[in-house]
């Protein structure tokens, strides 16, 4: 069965180390993840916005992830699925519906006191269906999916409202903005560390980086060291995908089997997850964290 991401979560931030949570919209993103966690031996987040959902379809998407998450179960990997940036309340009881074992509530484009109550009222529908929650404070810069912020409107987590957002609402997690953006960031991302340090501090609960794909290996690492236990990667997936398929086309242009070209890129994609996990210390601790979910239980 999926896991919640508190769970996953809680382990990693007490030990010094982050989950992976890999966006997918398909059968071959899921696959791909599946490859890269069952060989680096580590927990990880099977993630889908409502875009993906959208598109692909929540039950579809769902379904192929039950499948995923079988695979990994049987191989002892535990996993989560997980609602990434539910924007409103139908958006969290769409995925509750579905199964998802984690959900994130986003309401940082609202006022503090607005998103302080709809993330509220999130933790108790879903903490009543022991599925955790994940909310955000603060907006970061860029674009992912259907939301878009810009330089103008982005805004760092404080880390004062934090203590107090996470006090008030319960929330298991929360997503902090810090200089990280969604998308391909434009030269080295510039990390506010004294910032994460100090909401680390007074948070007392795992944290979350959004806008994984670009960010320096060091900077990754020291944001682990500084509370950060789930860091989300997409733009990396998504480029790795279209990389295995543009090459795989222009070596072999008459090749039209759909199986044939989505095969580097899943191979592509796999590397990707499997080198994150590396980075982030969660490859090798399947069993630990399964160990301690038995012993939890």
């Amino acid at each position: 069965m999926f896991r919640t991401g508190g769970e996953l979560l809680q382990k990693a931030w007490e030990n010094g180390y982050a989950i992976g949570a890999f966006n997918t919209n398909n059968l071959e993103i899921t696959k791909s993840i599946v490859k890269a966690a069952v060989n680096e031996r580590a927990p990880f987040i099977f993630q889908v916005s409502p875009s993906a959902a959208k598109y692909a379809g929540i039950h579809f998407l769902t379904a192929i992830n039950l499948i995923g998450e079988t695979e990994t179960s049987a191989a002892g990997v535990p996993c989560v699925l997980h609602l990434d940036h539910g924007l409103a309340y139908h958006d969290i009881v769409g995925a509750l519906r579905a199964g998802f074992s984690s959900v994130m509530i986003d309401g940082s484009k609202h006022p503090f006191e607005e998103n302080v109550t709809l993330t509220m009222k999130i933790v108790e529908l879903a903490h009543e269906a022991n599925v955790s929650v994940e909310a955000e404070l603060g907006r970061l810069v860029g674009v992912e999916d259907e939301i878009s912020v810009t330089e103008r409107e982005a805004s760092m987590t404080d880390p004062e409202k934090a203590r107090e957002f996470v006090e008030r609402t319960g929330v298991d997690s929360l997503a902090v903005s810090i200089g990280n953006a969604h998308g391909w960031y434009k030269g080295k991302p510039q990390l506010d560390f004294d910032r994460l340090k100090a909401i680390n501090e007074v948070a007392g609960i795992p944290l979350v980086l959004h806008g994984g794909s670009g960010i320096p290996d060091e900077d990754i690492k020291k944001a682990i060291s500084l509370g950060i236990a789930k860091i989300n990667i997409d733009t990396e997936i998504r480029d790795a995908f279209k990389r295995g398929v543009a090459g795989f086309i222009e070596q072999n242009p008459d090749i039209f089997d759909p199986r044939k070209i989505m095969t580097p890129a899943m191979d592509e994609m796999a590397k990707v997850v499997a080198s994150k996990m590396r980075l982030f210390g969660s490859a090798g601790r399947a069993e630990e964290v399964a160990e301690a979910l038995r012993r939890a239980a």
